[in-house]
């Protein structure tokens, strides 16, 4: 099976958490956003464990919150002693209104708006995370009129291509984030942010990509960070409390996808940080990373229901669902590879080639093309898309005017709880004046 959180019943159902994908179609509705609550605890326990093995006490992984913001998810980060990185107003007040400890905060964004830098203020946010030298000087406007100093961190790009699909790969020189430590930028904008009054500057932030396999990128910025540390030790005098290296792991969607170890790649990033520490004579500085991807989206799918199959003689055929591009728009975007099964006919051969597409009125809305399916498959079967626990509730639309769906958590083995309720028809007029 793609995750390890997936089996199949002997009835020949798809069992997800332990527990039959059909039965909680049939229970909750569909299309359906399904979590795997202690999945999430265990990638969550895996990265704290190799953080303190590998760093030392200070290193703390950031739940990166735009791969699925809730607020159940951060009563869980709360429950698991992580910390959160942050890009809106509204993922600041998603997490405060579950009660989670926004000094452990990290306030990304390439274009932080006067009104978020104040919210964020007003809220407790600990640390900004600083794209540009407008924003610097914005934040630096802020916390004088408020007679504080506020942390930041600047965010440099290394010049690393991560091999990654083009519109998640973030560390080049060209990038729309940070600025570019091989152009002289970022030595810039540091020698102007400790010109401040207000803002205490605690370190460097770097984020390479997302969806990484490539064996050696993060221990490349890494390394690229650190000798920037030791130049602006050098040349300004400032020491590097703080290096935040990102997130991007890869995760699983197909069989073809190589499967990480947390522990592994924590160690080997370590390496490469303690090597080079030594190397520069630099102190070992507040090691953080942003895992987001890799803690949530094995521990997700998406359950939808058949409603029609189009055979195409000598073409194609298609086999639609009550969801689609709304609720699942990573395709649509990025022609992203998933798995997808029938989950009420898992052990019947699959031998219908089909592309399995969503109901809007849109041609582009495709879940996943040339899939694999029984040949049985018709009206009212339940169909699981996998590894669809990032990017999905968080990236949802209403286009077409159709509800966001509810989001599900199981735990335990037995229990399943609604987080998130689905949207009703009321809720999609209840702005409309």
């Amino acid at each position: 099976m793609i995750c390890d959180n997936l089996s199949v019943s002997e009835k020949g159902h798809l069992l997800f958490a332990g527990q039959d994908t059909v039965e909680i179609a049939e229970k909750y509705g569909t299309p359906l956003y399904v979590l795997d609550e202690d999945k999430i605890r265990e990638k969550c326990r895996a990265y704290k464990r190799a953080f303190a093995r590998y760093f030392d006490e200070r290193a703390i992984p950031l739940y990166a919150s735009k791969a699925n913001s809730f607020r159940r998810l951060y009563e869980i980060m709360t429950e698991e002693g992580m910390g959160i990185d942050v890009v809106s107003s509204g993922e600041i007040y998603t997490a405060y209104k579950a009660g989670f400890d926004l000094s452990k905060a990290y306030f990304h964004s390439n274009n932080k708006t006067d009104e978020d830098i104040s919210f964020a203020m007003d809220h407790g946010v600990g640390c900004f995370v600083a794209d540009n030298i407008e924003e610097v000087k914005a934040v630096e406007t802020e916390a004088s009129r408020r007679g504080i100093r506020q942390k930041m961190l600047l965010r440099l790009t290394p010049g690393i291509d991560p091999h990654s699909f083009e519109a998640v790969a973030t560390g080049k020189v060209d990038s729309k984030f940070g600025t570019a430590i091989e152009t002289g930028q970022a030595l810039e904008i540091t020698a102007e942010t400790l010109k401040t009054e207000h803002i205490e500057l605690m370190g460097f932030h770097c984020h390479v990509g997302s969806q990484v396999f490539t064996e050696d990128v993060f221990e490349r910025a890494a390394v690229i960070m650190l000798e920037f540390a030791a130049e602006a030790r050098d040349k300004l005098g400032f020491i590097t409390r703080e290096l935040d290296l990102g997130g991007g792991y890869g995760v699983r969607y197909v069989d073809s996808d190589p499967y990480l170890d947390i522990d592994t790649k924590v160690r080997e990033v370590s390496q490469a940080v303690k090597g080079a520490c030594r190397r520069l004579g630099l102190d070992l500085p507040e090691i953080h990373m942003e895992p987001g991807r890799s803690i949530v989206a094995d521990a997700g799918l998406v359950l939808y229901t058949v409603g029609t199959v189009k055979k195409i003689p000598g073409y194609k055929n298609y086999v639609s669902v009550d969801g689609g591009m709304p609720d699942s728009p990573r395709y649509a975007l990025y022609k992203s590879a998933y798995t997808i099964f029938v989950a009420n006919k898992m052990k019947e051969p699959c031998t219908f080639k089909a592309s399995v597409v969503g109901r809007c009125c849109e041609s582009g809305d495709i879940l996943q093309e040339d899939v694999m399916l029984p040949k049985s498959v018709g009206r009212y079967d339940t169909v699981a898309l996998c590894t669809a626990g990032a990017y999905h509730y968080s990236m949802a639309s209403r286009y077409n005017k159709i509800p966001i769906p509810a989001t599900v958590m199981l735990r335990g083995g037995d229990e399943s709880y609604i987080a998130v309720k689905g949207e009703t028809l009321e809720d999609l007029i209840r702005n409309d004046l």
